[in-house]
């Protein structure tokens, strides 16, 4: 059986070969939240975030066809971030509420295989 830590990791969809190493600051950053926080403050400016940087609404802002396609690609790259950081403080979370275990980083986790 694996550790709590690594069977919540392979949970994740995280990965570090396709996203930045992550640390818990930055997350909370990206949310403008501090610790400690709870899931519902998470999940309200997860949605928050989300509906900002929706592709489509982003990209919407300009009139500009040329632009169009570059900032719906920034949106979608954006949208990626908030998501991952989404994943990542909701099992930071919930490692800490069940395990009582320190938190962690993408750094700290094992590879996936």
């Amino acid at each position: 059986m694996l550790p709590l830590h690594e069977t919540i990791y392979r949970k994740s969809m995280i990965s570090p070969k396709n996203l930045n190493p992550m640390t818990v600051e930055q997350a909370l950053n990206l949310f403008n939240l501090t610790e400690p926080f709870s899931q519902e403050a998470l999940q309200q400016r997860y949605e928050e975030a989300r509906r900002i940087w929706h592709p489509s609404r982003y990209a919407g802002l300009t009139n500009n066809p040329a632009k169009y396609m570059e900032m719906y690609k920034k949106g979608e790259a954006k949208t990626k971030e908030i998501q991952a950081a989404y994943q990542f403080l909701s099992n930071h979370l919930r490692l800490q509420n069940e395990s009582g275990t320190p938190s962690f980083t993408l750094e700290e986790t094992p590879e996936q295989s």
